[in-house]
């Protein structure tokens, strides 16, 4: 009887050893060794959304790291302490404060004022919300848009209301616009207004001719409500490859504007 109890606590020692064991093997990651700095830079690799989004949910350190300002900006009205670094209460302040190549991650819930905002650098915009729904830019009545591009951009997961004028107007560089939603006034005013307005020209497609990418508007996966027409270009850029597929209730749109 001795004996079997003996055994019996002898077995029950090596499963809770072989439980400490497997639980230190399952913390111990060789990623987690690796400093702040070396680990701000792979995350830099990470696409913004969802990739780089999620590495946040990992643990706190990760989340400190991934949010950091160094690798984007974030964009929210909710934020009291705006000591805070890299939180702006508007995007205006926020392109600002932008290095080229920054992100801006603009938070979802409620509206965003934006009225002509020029956008001189290299940046990418996203909302932070499962769909572009939860984000909205609003272009008040009298502004000629709510962003002008005026270099090399990217938006993504946004939604773009105008009264009147255009939701965007390029200037030049390459905008790429991906899974957005622009909205224009409906009838009766919808002739004074355009999703996109381009003005980009054949002397400028010369001057930036010298870098990889040329001037151009390039849509995918994009809804696109009211105004007179999805494109007025005034350059020398002309409409592409159009692609319509319907999606339940909308028209989500894939077409590129550039030099012939």
């Amino acid at each position: 009887m001795e004996a079997k109890i003996e055994g019996g606590e002898e077995d029950e020692a090596n499963k809770r050893k072989w439980k400490r064991k497997k639980s230190t093997e399952a913390s111990f990651c060789p990623i987690s060794n690796l400093d702040d700095g070396c680990l701000m830079h792979i995350f830099s690799f990470l696409s913004p959304i969802p990739d780089r989004y999620n590495t946040a949910l990992v643990c706190n350190r990760w989340c400190y790291l991934a949010c950091h300002p160094r690798l984007w900006l974030r964009v929210d009205r909710s934020v009291k302490d705006l000591s805070e670094p890299g939180v702006f209460p508007n995007i205006e302040t926020a392109v600002a404060a932008a290095r080229p190549g920054d992100t801006i991650l603009i938070a979802p819930g409620g509206s965003h004022r934006a009225s002509n905002i020029q956008i001189k650098k290299p940046l990418c915009l996203i909302g932070g919300g499962e769909l572009p729904d939860e984000t909205t830019l609003i272009c008040s009545r009298g502004s000629d848009s709510a962003l002008e591009f005026m270099s090399t951009c990217k938006l993504a997961n946004l939604t773009v209301k105008a009264e009147l004028g255009c939701c965007l107007l390029h200037r030049k560089g390459r905008l790429t616009i991906d899974g957005c939603v622009l909205q224009c006034e409906s009838n009766p005013l919808d002739y004074l207004s355009c999703p996109i307005v381009s003005t980009a020209s054949a002397t400028q497609q010369l001057s930036s001719s010298l870098n990889s990418h040329t001037d151009g508007v390039f849509v995918s996966q994009t809804r696109i409500e009211g105004g007179a027409k999805a494109v007025l270009t005034s350059g020398d850029l002309e409409l592409q490859r159009v692609r319509v597929i319907y999606a339940r209730t909308s028209l989500l749109f894939w077409f590129d504007v550039e030099h012939q």
